[in-house]
């Protein structure tokens, strides 16, 4: 009798541990530790010699997919139908369709709402965030505190090498989800990153600035 006695405290103790533990897994990550997961993040995205990789958008009636290309708040995006340059001051979209070139100088929300990679900025300032475990993954949660375009993203970023591979913001008008795939660190020339007319003869540059 006593040793089921001793028995079930065991099983109790065990039970009630197991409980713990499951508990402690299940909560966010602390502030601090949001902010450095999404440090490191930023880190390995704005490598000082650039990276590329694949995407696919869906939401706010679009639906494409295509390639980027980044350095520091430099990119540039390919997609079917147009391809987008951005210096960290001036960008151009070429429209394939109409052959025609538009040159701009960004605002945040304009630049949050072509480059995917941009929360690698956002985060730091007019945010606050949370990060949770799941599966092989942290799962950060930011929300706006102040007026923002994007009032609200989820970025999945890989538990052992901080890349992040999906990208879900909504703003006022609904959520759109980015699909990031093939992420690759690589020397990128800054040429990359500005329109080069000699490729584009017979484009119409239509200066927005």
């Amino acid at each position: 009798m006593e040793i089921k006695k001793k028995c079930a405290r065991w099983f109790s103790r065990r039970g009630a541990l197991a409980l713990i533990m499951a508990l402690i897994a299940a909560m966010p990550v602390s502030a601090q530790s949001a902010k450095e997961i999404l440090d490191k993040a930023a880190a390995v995205v704005s490598a000082k010699q650039g990276a590329q990789a694949n995407f696919a958008i869906v939401g706010l009636n679009m639906n494409t997919s295509g390639t980027i290309a980044i350095k520091g708040r430099k990119f540039r995006a390919t997609t079917p139908d147009a391809v987008i340059w951005y210096d960290g001051k001036t960008q151009w979209t070429y429209m394939k369709k109409n052959d025609e070139v538009n040159i701009a100088t960004p605002n945040e929300t304009l630049q949050a709402a072509i480059n995917p990679y941009n929360f690698i900025y956002m985060y730091k300032s007019g945010y606050k965030y949370t990060t949770e475990k799941k599966g092989s993954n942290y799962i950060a949660h930011l929300t706006a505190n102040t007026q923002k375009y994007i009032v609200e993203m989820y970025i999945t970023i890989d538990q052992k090498s901080y890349i992040p591979s999906q990208i879900r913001y909504r703003t006022a008008k609904g959520w759109t989800n980015i699909e990031i795939s093939n992420f690759k660190q690589m020397l990128i020339p800054d040429g990359t990153f500005r329109f080069n007319a000699k490729e584009y003869p017979n484009a119409e540059v239509i200066d927005l600035r």
